[in-house]
């Protein structure tokens, strides 16, 4: 990716918030059928009810239950979608997705290890948990690369609908957080 596609600058990590709603909605349906490719699609209703599913989200965010990130450049284009689901008890899960055009550059990488580091940092969190399908090796390695560990198999019930692995990471230890 070229500094002009990325603003000049690094692309930073930015909470979800109202007045991102727009570049996510252009992210979401610029990528969709890269998505649909290795994970379920959203559907139609997702796009329709955009508005209202963004609102709920920032709502859910609210109540520190989850922590909503977007990865975006300095133009305020988002390349990716950084996620940290039910936060209880000091465990979160981790989902996200990242542009088509910014895939393979090490971009998601990146940016699961900051999201480690601000995991332990910022919501207290001793572990993150994430699950991906046998068929997405290029999430498999993201992991990998940031430290995750397989622990064990997930089910079609964690996947929509397809098996892969569980992974985890432990951030309590000096090298998970900071990358």
């Amino acid at each position: 990716m070229s500094a002009a596609e990325r603003g000049g600058a690094a692309p930073s990590l930015k909470p979800l918030s109202a007045k991102l709603a727009p570049a996510v909605l252009a992210f979401e349906l610029a990528n969709r059928d890269y998505f649909a490719a290795a994970v379920s699609d959203r559907g139609d209703a997702y796009f329709a009810r955009f508005t209202d599913r963004y609102d709920a989200l920032l709502a859910e965010q609210a109540t520190g239950a989850c922590a909503f990130y977007l990865l975006v450049t300095a133009t305020g284009t988002v390349l990716g979608r950084f996620n940290l689901y039910d936060l209880a008890d000091g465990t979160a899960e981790l989902g996200y997705r990242v542009a088509e055009h910014a895939s393979g550059r090490g971009v998601a990488t990146a940016a699961v290890r900051e999201l480690s580091a601000l995991a332990a940092s910022r919501h207290a969190l001793r572990t993150l948990r994430a699950a991906t399908a046998h068929e997405n090796t290029a999430s498999r390695r993201v992991l990998l690369k940031a430290g995750f560990v397989r622990t064990g198999p997930a089910g079609p019930a964690d996947l929509g609908g397809k098996s892969g692995s569980w992974y985890q990471l432990d951030l309590t230890t000096p090298s998970a957080a900071g990358g």
